[in-house]
């Protein structure tokens, strides 16, 4: 089928949709819009006449002979990316577009000073931001650089610590003022196992819990609010003088920071320079932990 005219292209539109099951996620993983991925993937049935994809109540799944296409494709794609970053690995200027992933957290605190700082030394190196709570595959080009409050998995990704996130419980000054038990503001079900929400449950057992979120600046604006008690990032909490820290985690608590690169692109000059600038940057804010 592919030495009928099949490109790669075809095969991008084909990965996307069966990995994200729904053409909206497929076209947002691509930078297309939704009408475009169906006109595509239509175009592609018509060009070849087989369905890969079969839309079901809750989303696409693969065909039969979509099962047995996959496999090829992804061994493409594996192929593609390797020459991809073959190529930028021969790359010495000190110009050009580098793609930095981090969570909503760190990308103003940390990654937008740098920016600022790289315009002034390096006004042809052009970063690209990308705020994202999904953790981007620095292995499929969907990031050349990622920092985590996470360590990274996979040989091929060349990581290093580079500080700690210390964790506070804060409350709004006026409702501690008014000396009434305050209620929690704490996480999903679904991330109940994290540390700093066990630690908060610990701590206050009895408290009813007023709000739930997954989304850290929820927590602090919910905090300011007066809603509750909650667990925030101490960088976080300490800057908001309508705070109080009243209680700091300990070290076993911490969450560590670590950027990481695919060693393929680790000496590509522009990736370095951007990936030293982080560094020194967290490195420079006495409000993360030395590393």
């Amino acid at each position: 089928m592919y030495g009928q005219g099949m490109d790669w292209d075809d095969l991008k539109i084909i990965l996307a949709i069966a990995r994200e099951g729904t053409l909206t996620g497929a076209a947002r993983v691509l930078g297309l819009t939704q009408p475009t991925m169906g006109r595509r993937l239509a175009a592609f049935e018509d060009r070849h006449g087989a369905r890969l994809l079969q839309r079901m109540p809750g989303g696409y799944v693969l065909t039969p002979l979509g099962e047995s296409v996959l496999a090829h494709a992804e061994r493409i794609e594996a192929e593609v990316l390797a020459a991809e970053r073959a190529i930028m690995g021969r790359d010495v200027a000190l110009a050009g577009t580098v793609r930095v992933t981090t969570v909503d957290l760190l990308a103003p605190q940390v990654v937008v000073p740098v920016i600022a700082r790289l315009q002034a030394e390096h006004p042809g190196i052009c970063i690209e931001l990308v705020p994202d709570s999904r953790l981007l595959s620095l292995s499929k080009r969907e990031a050349d650089i990622a920092l985590r409050p996470s360590r990274f998995r996979g040989a091929e990704i060349h990581a290093r610590r580079v500080g700690r996130i210390g964790l506070g419980i804060y409350a709004a000054r006026d409702a501690l003022d008014r000396g009434e038990p305050l209620p929690l503001v704490t996480t999903l079900e679904d991330q109940g196992h994290l540390a700093e929400t066990t630690w908060l449950r610990a701590l206050y057992p009895d408290a009813p819990i007023a709000m739930r979120s997954n989304d850290r600046h929820v927590h602090l604006q919910a905090a300011l609010a007066g809603i509750g008690l909650t667990v925030l990032s101490r960088f976080q909490g300490d800057a908001q003088p309508g705070l109080r820290r009243l209680h700091s985690a300990g070290p076993e608590h911490d969450r560590e920071l670590w950027l990481g690169v695919h060693a393929d692109l680790r000496h590509v000059p522009r990736i370095r320079v951007v990936i030293e600038a982080i560094a020194a940057e967290i490195a420079a804010q006495k409000v993360f932990g030395a590393a």
